[in-house]
């Protein structure tokens, strides 16, 4: 990235195949988070922060500034936690996922992220439009997998943050053995073509996106504001920030 002035701290994959549901031809979506040196922040006019590049390919490639991915963690945005913990890593300055990820930890608050995710499987449900017609397989997944997750935040009391690949989440949440069994069927038959098809949502996976989806809708608690909790999280982001920007001055 010589050519943008910036230094990468973490390039992962996002996207199916780190969400453990690929098709044979999915796409590589490589993501990234970079830091400018301090130099490029004493400047009249900020710099984007965000790099994309055209997909070439199978390739699709962006990345955000650290400082950007930070600001998105303390509003309870998933994405930069999901990249922290994806199981495909491309590229890593030496020690900086699991320093970030120390941080996430006590930043990130679940009962945001919960939110985040019912938002995602809010969208979806709109997509479809309902639990028993017929959709794109495909898709379907896009449903599933937060709805997972939220499940796996419940049931550790909205403590902790869920895996990001969806096999794994499974089998650490309490689903219904049926619905259970359906989704890794789906998740076979995806690694197996290129093409699902549409058509009817199996039943077992019908009665259980429909069941959480009601329940998260009804039961997900508002996130309480406390201003003196978040201030000191906002420092710690900071704190985090300038050592990793003054590293490469």
């Amino acid at each position: 990235m010589r050519s943008q002035g910036v230094k990468i701290l973490v390039a992962i994959e996002s996207g199916s195949r780190a969400w453990g549901f690929p098709s044979p031809d999915s796409d590589y979506d490589c993501r990234f988070v970079y830091i400018r040196p301090v130099s490029d922040h004493l400047v009249l006019q900020q710099p984007r922060d965000v790099i994309e590049f055209p997909i070439e390919g199978e390739i699709d490639a962006g990345g955000w500034d650290l400082r950007k991915a930070l600001l998105l963690a303390l509003g309870g945005n998933a994405v930069i936690v999901e990249w922290a913990k994806s199981p495909i890593v491309y590229e890593e300055v030496a020690g900086f996922r699991a320093r970030l990820l120390d941080l996430l930890a006590e930043i990130v608050d679940p009962g945001k992220v919960s939110h985040h995710y019912l938002g995602l499987a809010r969208s979806h449900v709109a997509k479809i439009g309902s639990f028993s017609g017929e959709v794109k397989l495909k898709k379907l997944f896009y449903l599933i997998r937060p709805l997972v997750a939220l499940d796996w935040t419940e049931q550790r009391g909205f403590a902790s943050l869920p895996p990001m690949n969806l096999g794994e989440c499974l089998d650490q949440t309490d689903v219904p053995a049926p619905a259970a069994e359906e989704i890794r069927r789906l998740i076979e038959q995806k690694g197996q073509t290129r093409e699902m098809g549409s058509g009817l949502i199996p039943t077992a996976i019908a009665r259980y996106l429909e069941a959480r989806y009601g329940h998260h809708q009804m039961n997900l608690a508002a996130t309480v504001r406390d201003d003196a909790r978040q201030a000191r999280k906002h420092a710690l982001a900071t704190a985090f920030y300038r050592r990793e920007a003054e590293q490469l001055s």
